[in-house]
């Protein structure tokens, strides 16, 4: 066995970390602002390793990667898209199911680029260390790796947008997906200008956020809510 090496660990400087929390703040679900200008390699590269170095259960990596720019694959994601997006709005009742028409949920033509990140389901093996009790913990690791492509793609002066609305069976069939391999994340890349001040769905008026105060509490649910030492 190697030794395990180990380095110095301490704050960021200054800059570094107002780079990082600005990235964390400014990040934005993009779905109308793509530049048809394609993404250069190196820098989908830089994305993709941001990706796989995200933490995972049992040093598992269940993610893979499908780069997807093939037009006619995609055409066929929009229409399944289009048509769940129907299935959708008719859950919606009044204004709701108005405002929802009017609002624009995905990029797919638009974007440069899309991408679709997957968990494999057997990779590790049938025992994975940390996943004995829970296994949706691999699920838990992809995501992790959707949000540091996300947060890196918002350094690089790259838009994502998640798109959601798909029926399951539909992306299997497309991008030929085995049984054990679940699509987490569909995913529309491209370059922007401009980005929206704060949520997009909070601009149009469909939700607004909460304060941290009403999303925090102390030692057992329904206990008082954190708050930082006054000093």
């Amino acid at each position: 066995m190697q030794p395990i090496g180990l380095k110095p660990a301490g704050a960021f400087s200054a800059p570094e970390r107002e780079a990082v929390y600005r990235a964390i703040h400014e990040r934005r679900d993009v779905r109308g602002q793509f530049l048809p200008d394609p993404i250069d390699d190196a820098v989908l590269a830089r994305l993709l390793a941001a990706a796989h170095a995200a933490p995972s259960v049992g040093l598992s990596q269940p993610w893979n990667f499908l780069v997807i720019r093939d037009a006619g694959v995609r055409g066929e994601i929009r229409t399944a898209f289009e048509r769940a997006n129907d299935e959708a709005r008719e859950m919606f009742e009044g204004g709701r199911r108005a405002l929802y028409s009017a609002l624009k949920l995905q990029g797919i033509s638009e974007a440069p680029l899309n991408l679709c990140i997957t968990c494999d389901r057997r990779r590790g093996g049938p025992v994975v260390l940390g996943r004995t009790h829970d296994t949706d913990t691999d699920l838990y690791s992809t995501v992790c790796a959707v949000q540091n492509l996300w947060l890196a793609a918002r350094a690089e002066g790259i838009g994502v947008g998640w798109v959601s609305i798909f029926r399951d069976a539909d992306l299997r069939r497309i991008l030929g997906l085995p049984e054990h391999v679940v699509p987490v994340a569909y995913l529309c890349l491209g370059h922007v200008t401009e980005l929206f001040d704060a949520p997009e769905l909070e601009a149009r008026g469909w939700a607004t956020r909460h304060a941290l105060a009403q999303m925090t509490c102390t030692d057992r649910w329904g206990g008082p809510a954190w708050e930082p030492a006054a000093g």
